[in-house]
């Protein structure tokens, strides 16, 4: 399935969180998956150390381990009430109930999921001090950004998803992952449902942009 031409400014603005519209019955071809693991590494880290690691899981056996860790996480998030429609009006409830049940969707079918990515970054966050965490995760985001990118340009879909981490130690002893490394995400992949994606509704910049002071 071929892709429309973006410009820069299409890319940043309709690479959105997929769920419903990842198609669970396509595979993904290896090939692809490693291009843009390439281009992800070519993304700014702390003092250029580069301590990131990527699991790729096409294994039937470990997805279906990793969706049940991760379906565990998102009931207890979705009973809690996060991303729900309460104490939006209008057009954002609306919003927040289709986000809402396609979350419930994707916890539901993560096993169904051809491609479950797993970045790793070498430390023990339990370990960081919290006035350096946000430089820890710094050197992780940025690449798993530049590969979600990379995805969208060759027809698949992503989703930034961290609720597998309520069980990071099951999920690391399931795959093997080594004492002193972290998980910074669970990034469901797979090709999507159509290619025509747009810009979501955003509050107005007005309402979060701060000159000098708050």
């Amino acid at each position: 399935m071929a892709v429309p031409e973006l410009t820069p400014e299409e890319l940043l603005t309709t690479t959105r969180s997929v769920r419903k519209r990842l198609d669970l019955d396509r595979p993904v071809a290896p090939e692809l998956i490693e291009e843009c693991l390439r281009i992800a590494l070519q993304a700014p880290s702390g003092s250029n150390r580069q301590g990131w690691h990527w699991i790729v899981v096409t294994d039937p056996e470990l997805r279906a381990g990793i969706a049940g860790y991760y379906r565990k996480g998102a009931t207890a998030y979705l009973a809690a009430g996060g991303a729900s429609a309460a104490g939006y009006e209008g057009e954002r409830a609306a919003t927040q109930a289709r986000v809402s049940d396609s979350a419930r969707y994707l916890a539901e079918n993560m096993h169904r999921v051809p491609v479950l990515l797993i970045p790793c970054l070498e430390g023990d966050v339990t370990q960081i001090p919290p006035q350096v965490q946000a430089g820890f995760w710094g050197s992780l985001l940025p690449a798993v950004w530049s590969f979600m990118l990379a995805a969208r340009l060759r027809g698949l879909g992503t989703a930034w998803t961290s609720l597998h981490l309520g069980y990071s130690r099951e999920v690391a002893e399931l795959l093997g992952i080594p004492p002193g490394y972290s998980q910074g995400a669970l990034i469901p992949v797979a090709h999507t449902i159509g290619t025509t994606f747009r810009p979501a509704p955003r509050e107005p910049l007005e309402t979060v942009l701060h000159h000098d002071r708050w």
